[in-house]
This record gives C-alpha cells, structure tokens and sequence, in this order.
C-alpha cells in the first residue's frame, strides 16, 4: 500500500482546507402534496472527517454549482471524483471566469488558495474517505426519513 497523500496528513489547517465533494441519493421528500427526488452533496474534510451536506434538486451542472457555491463561499481546495457532473461544473465555472473581471478574481481565488483536483478515472479506491462518509450519513438518513 502506498503512503497516504499529504492532503490527508496536513496538521495545523482550519476543517476544510482540503476537502472531498460526492453526490448521492436520491432521497423520496415530501414536498407539498407530492414526493419529490432530492439529492445530497457531501462535503467531507479530508484530515478530520468534518462532514458538511448540501441538499441538491437534481444530478445537474447547475444544482451542483449552487451547492457548491453555498459552501466554496467560505472554504478552499476540493478534490473529486469524476462525475459529470463535477467536470461539467468545473468545465462551467472556468469559462464564466474568463468572462469575469479577471484581475479581481484572480486575486480572491489565490488568496483563498481555491483549485479544482479531480482523481484518476476509474480510480473508486481514491475515494474511499468520502465513500466511507457517504455509508455513515445514508444509514442516519434513511433512519430519519422512514419516520417522517
């Protein structure tokens, strides 16, 4: 087995600084009258565990951008997987970027030390911190919506 990576080993960092982001679900709510899909992001702090979740509408670029926005607001780097929908809102964000005004920006983003990283395609076992996290919160939430 080879050495951890030295996101997972960085002491003295705020929760957060390095951080993994998955989807899951779907999740039957009732919304008004009707039952609707709704799906989980899970933001997962990669040396402590943190768990931050997201409530997404759908598997979509745009939903994942809003969730992403509501929590990138106060945080740093992300690692993912390579879901489309990651790519998709990776891909989204950096043409919206050349349209903004570049010199602000830049200067945010670096301060914040912000940059995307996506794993290895078909590479499930570099997930497996979040992976594990995703398990744990499933189990809490089925337990909490089967009551309701």
């Amino acid at each position: 087995m080879s050495d951890l990576p030295a996101e997972r080993l960085t002491p003295n960092k705020p929760p957060f600084y390095f951080t993994g982001v998955d989807f899951f679900g779907p999740f039957t709510v009732r919304q008004a009258r009707s039952y609707v899909k709704r799906y989980c992001c899970i933001f997962t702090c990669l040396v402590s565990r943190a768990v931050h979740l997201e409530v997404a509408h759908a598997l979509t670029v745009g939903s994942f951008i809003n969730a992403f926005r509501r929590f990138a607001s106060r945080r740093g780097k992300v690692h993912s997987d390579n879901g489309t929908n990651f790519v998709g809102a990776e891909k989204e964000l950096r043409l919206s970027l050349i349209e903004c005004n570049q010199n602000v920006l830049h200067k945010q983003l670096c301060k914040r030390g912000f940059r995307c990283q996506f794993n290895p395609p078909l590479a499930s076992h570099m997930c497996g911190i979040w992976e594990r996290m995703i398990r744990s919160v499933k189990k809490i939430l089925f337990a909490l919506l089967s009551e309701q």
